[in-house]
């Protein structure tokens, strides 16, 4: 555990390939495009555009001033484009727009970064780009970008009906999180430390470009997370502003459920408030991607009475069910405790990650030649007379595509598991579920080293990895 056996490389920029290639279309096309591009913080969304932009486009970041001097800045840096634009004052956003619409000799792309912050200073905006984009007599003769962290607002510009930019936009892109199969590479890891630093650092770049400063993953997670001084210590802080206004009952939320609490009623029972008071900053932590909302294998969300919320994104676990708990000693500076508790329970969190990412490895994809549709968790009861009844969780539960074969597997991030006995219990297990009947059972191990006994079904670290690709 936290052992380092390479050395960390400069990270590269990874992955963002099919955004790259698409973003490439849109801006090189016939026609003048308009896109809006959205996703939380830190995920890479101006590394992106940085890595599109070209000479002569331009770029802007906003801040949180007066609309007046975000104009001035808007103008002292396009003229350094279109010389002498920055000499006229301007006193609405349709002025500097159009002038530049009219001054524009040939197309290039101006993307207007942290755009929520340019709407906050004024509101009639979105209204003024609206008249820019449907202006058939001067139609817009360069790329607009539009670009923003507060994830609501960025998702309603493109798809609220109420919106006045709805339907105009060429493309919503929403940027997320690197799949883990790029962390390998981008940070020199062995398989086992990829899951290891992806279960604290999930698929944000921001976080990996802090974990390649320190020599292994305990020395990153006390530098950065684990201290008052850390760059990620108010993290969530950070990430909850742009869209939440009652933070105190979305740190209680999601501190509850960091440390065990699944169910609605749990987290009710908790916060001492009714469920239905929680419905909405629940469900608003599920668009957000901070939560996610977990059913059975084969039941859908809005029937089934099962569900259970989870912890989305890993950093944001790891911070609930470790940071959080450690305040009064990180305050103090006691780091004894803290790196106790993570010797006695970081594998056991790891455990829960090598699930996810065992899951998400076989959606979708072909194993032993066949091909699964999206893997989930699956639990109830299982026996044919209720006193023999018994509690069965499994960890992957998948279906082939053309439905004649059930995918059944374990996952265990512990060494030297006994391969036959695991197997042999997961047949027995299978023989009794209600969705397998009639349909070929395949029995997987994912593993975090080779088992002893093996029965040659297991799947390390490395061939998870090899199936995110």
């Amino acid at each position: 555990m936290f052992v380092s056996h390479n050395k960390i490389k400069r990270m590269e920029f990874v992955d963002r390939i099919r955004e790259k290639q698409r973003l490439n279309e849109l801006l090189n096309g016939n026609n003048s495009s308009f896109v809006i591009i959205r996703g939380r913080r830190r995920v890479g969304k101006s590394t992106l555009i940085g890595r599109i932009l070209q000479d002569g486009d331009v770029y802007f970041e906003a801040d949180r001033t007066s609309c007046f001097n975000q104009m001035r800045q808007l103008s002292d840096i396009i003229s350094a484009k279109v010389p002498g634009f920055s000499d006229a004052v301007y006193n609405n956003w349709k002025a500097l727009f159009t002038n530049l619409n009219f001054r524009t000799a040939e197309r290039f792309t101006l993307c207007l970064d942290e755009f929520p912050y340019l709407v906050e200073g004024d509101p009639s905006l979105p209204s003024v780009i609206q008249g820019l984009l449907d202006d058939k007599k001067n139609p817009l003769k360069y790329n607009l970008i539009l670009c923003g962290s507060s994830q609501q607002m960025m998702y309603n510009l493109a798809h609220e009906e109420s919106s006045p930019l709805y339907g105009r936009n060429d493309s919503d892109m929403n940027i997320k999180p690197i799949s883990i199969s790029f962390m390998s590479a981008a940070l020199n890891l062995s398989p086992i430390e990829t899951v290891e630093n992806y279960s604290v650092f999930g698929g944000v770049p921001r976080y990996w470009k802090l974990r390649e400063q320190s020599r292994d993953l305990r020395d990153a997670i006390m530098t950065h997370i684990m201290s008052d001084m850390g760059a990620l210590y108010e993290e969530p802080h950070h990430l909850f502003k742009d869209d939440i206004r009652d933070t105190v009952k979305t740190f209680t939320i999601m501190s509850f459920v960091g440390n065990g609490c699944h169910r609605l009623s749990e987290i009710a029972g908790r916060c001492n408030e009714p469920a239905t008071n929680l419905s909405r900053p629940l469900a608003k932590l599920v668009d957000l991607g901070f939560l996610e909302r977990e059913v059975p294998f084969g039941e859908t969300l809005k029937s089934s009475k099962k569900s259970l919320y989870q912890i989305a994104d890993p950093f944001m676990s790891f911070y609930y069910r470790f940071t959080s708990r450690c305040r009064s000693y990180i305050e103090l500076g006691r780091k004894e405790p803290i790196e106790k508790m993570l010797d006695r329970e970081f594998n056991d969190f790891c455990a829960h990650w090598w699930e996810h990412i065992c899951r998400d490895a076989v959606t979708g994809c072909s194993i032993d030649g066949i091909l699964f549709k999206k893997a989930s968790r699956w639990w109830g009861k299982i026996g044919s007379e209720r006193a023999e009844s018994q509690d069965v969780e499994l960890d992957v539960v998948a279906e082939s595509t053309d439905g004649t074969a059930v995918l059944i597997g374990e996952c265990k991030w512990t060494e030297q598991e006994n391969g036959r006995l695991l197997t042999d219990r997961l047949e027995k297990v299978a023989s009794d579920l209600p969705f397998t009947k009639g349909k070929r059972i395949i029995v997987k191990l994912f593993l975090k080293s080779h088992p002893i006994d093996d029965v040659g079904n297991a799947l390390l670290p490395e061939d998870v990895l090899n199936l995110t690709i």
